[in-house]
Parts: C-alpha cells; sequence; structure tokens
C-alpha cells in the first residue's frame, strides 16, 4: 500500500477532518474514497440506475426522427 504525504492549510485540515468523522471512516479512508469517486471511469451505480426510470421519456430513436424545430437566435 502505498502513502502520501499531504500539506494542507488549517482551514481545509478541518473541512477534511469533520468530513471524515460525518462519514465515521477515518481521514485516509476518506481521502482514499474521495480519489476513486474522482477517478472513476464509469458512471456511479446510483446514475446508472436512473436507466429507464422516466417512462414519459422519449426513446433516443424517437428523438432522432425529427431534427425538431430550432428557436430563433440572438442577434449578434
Amino acid at each position: 500500500m502505498g502513502q502520501v504525504t499531504l500539506y494542507l492549510d488549517v482551514e481545509t485540515e478541518a473541512r477534511m477532518k469533520e468530513a471524515a468523522s460525518a462519514a465515521g471512516v477515518s481521514q485516509s479512508r476518506w481521502l482514499a474514497d474521495l480519489i476513486r469517486e474522482r477517478t472513476a471511469n464509469e458512471w456511479p451505480r446510483s446514475v446508472a440506475s436512473l436507466a429507464g426510470a422516466w417512462a414519459d421519456m422519449p426513446t433516443a430513436e424517437d428523438l432522432r426522427q425529427s431534427p425538431g424545430e430550432d428557436v430563433p437566435r440572438e442577434p449578434f
């Protein structure tokens, strides 16, 4: 397991400690989880599970059938 030395200003350190405490994890675990979240290559499960959640949402095929109506543009 790798180790990293991190220098934080007093306010940022306090915010990190508070967030880790609120999450019920160590500061090291909290930072590791944050790094994993911010460097993820796929959507979180909470977002992916929304697929199909709106029954009245048109399908991609429906949307592609018509170019739709454009709105008037503002003059330059």
